[in-house]
């Protein structure tokens, strides 16, 4: 076959096009759709190495070793002894009246929180969303709690509490709804409730943050028509406003409540589990069997518990909540 035919055959094989038409292209090779040989592979997990290599030091390692802890009646007090007691840990744990007394307060802790935390974070953030003088410095100011630490924030609260030079009995006693200054943190009544507002008046800010940025994506020709149609603020805000803010709602409820049940710093700062029990929840008792009874293994098993059910109310919300997405 001469170059004459070879030039036929390809001519042949080439896509068909219109005359005068330019000559069809043949679509690109996609190249980067897959690795082009083992070594490719080889060289991507040569540079994911080190990552993973830390990964499993800061946290597959140490997660592991705590569920093996858990299994041993691990004390200090006696560290030449450490019998393998398998679950005995965890029977231990549900078998103590301590234990389920500090796991209702932690739920009564949550459900205050999160409901205060979302009705005041939809207000700020449908505050924010309107067009007005000074919504940047409101912004700017809105930020300050969430950027002050925790401890920072329990000494302050705890200085507000005061009773003897604190701001909220001065206030309360200038106003007239006291007769004279009250012991605070000290009131088995009152001391969660306390330490609540302390909780959500740290977590405000991002909350509303979130709401926030759920709002901005409503599409603004959905209020025009809603207007058109006669709708007024109300309906606007019960057909509009609030269906869209349900992606919001699930990712601050999911947050707020993960950091309620496993929030430890405001309850060590405020009032280290009292007065008497009435702030012991499951983060304090896990606290306490860890660090001050040094029962190591009783403490893992604490921690594994409040992380599985932490987990297991997580995965509710997101399975319940994503019906409605």
């Amino acid at each position: 076959m001469n170059a004459h035919d070879g030039a036929a055959l390809a001519a042949d094989d080439a896509p068909f096009s219109p005359a005068g038409a330019a000559p069809a292209r043949r679509p690109r090779r996609a190249w980067l759709r897959y690795p082009s040989s083992a070594y490719d592979q080889r060289s991507a997990m040569l540079f994911l190495a080190p990552m993973m290599a830390v990964l499993m030091a800061v946290a597959v390692f140490p997660v592991l070793y705590s569920f093996w802890i858990s299994l041993f009646d691990l004390k200090l007090t006696r560290p030449h002894r450490v019998p393998f007691v398998w679950f005995n840990n965890y029977l231990k744990v549900f078998q103590d009246p301590l234990f389920w007394e500090s796991v209702l307060r932690t739920v009564n802790f949550t459900l205050m929180s999160v409901l205060a935390i979302m009705v005041i974070a939809t207000l700020m953030a449908l505050l924010l969303n309107q067009e007005f003088r000074g919504r940047r410095v409101l912004s700017a100011i809105l930020l300050i709690p969430w950027a002050i630490p925790y401890v920072a924030n329990g000494l302050m609260w705890k200085w507000i509490y005061d009773s003897g030079y604190g701001a909220l009995n001065g206030l309360l006693l200038q106003l007239g709804f006291i007769d004279k200054y009250l012991v605070m943190l000290g009131d088995t009544d009152k001391t969660l409730g306390l330490i609540t507002n302390a909780f959500v008046w740290k977590e405000v800010p991002l909350a509303t943050i979130l709401l926030l940025v759920t709002l901005k994506s409503v599409r603004p020709d959905l209020y025009s028509a809603a207007k058109v149609d006669g709708a007024n603020v109300w309906q606007r805000f019960l057909h509009i406003t609030l269906p869209s803010l349900v992606p919001g709602f699930a990712l601050v409820v999911i947050y707020e409540t993960m950091m309620a049940i496993r929030h430890f710093d405001l309850f060590f700062v405020l009032t280290e589990g009292g007065p008497a029990d009435a702030s012991h929840v499951v983060a304090w008792q896990v606290y306490v069997e860890t660090f001050r009874k040094l029962a190591f293994g009783t403490g893992a098993a604490l921690a594994y518990i409040m992380a599985v059910a932490t987990f297991v109310l997580a995965w509710f919300i997101i399975r319940t909540t994503s019906r409605k997405l």
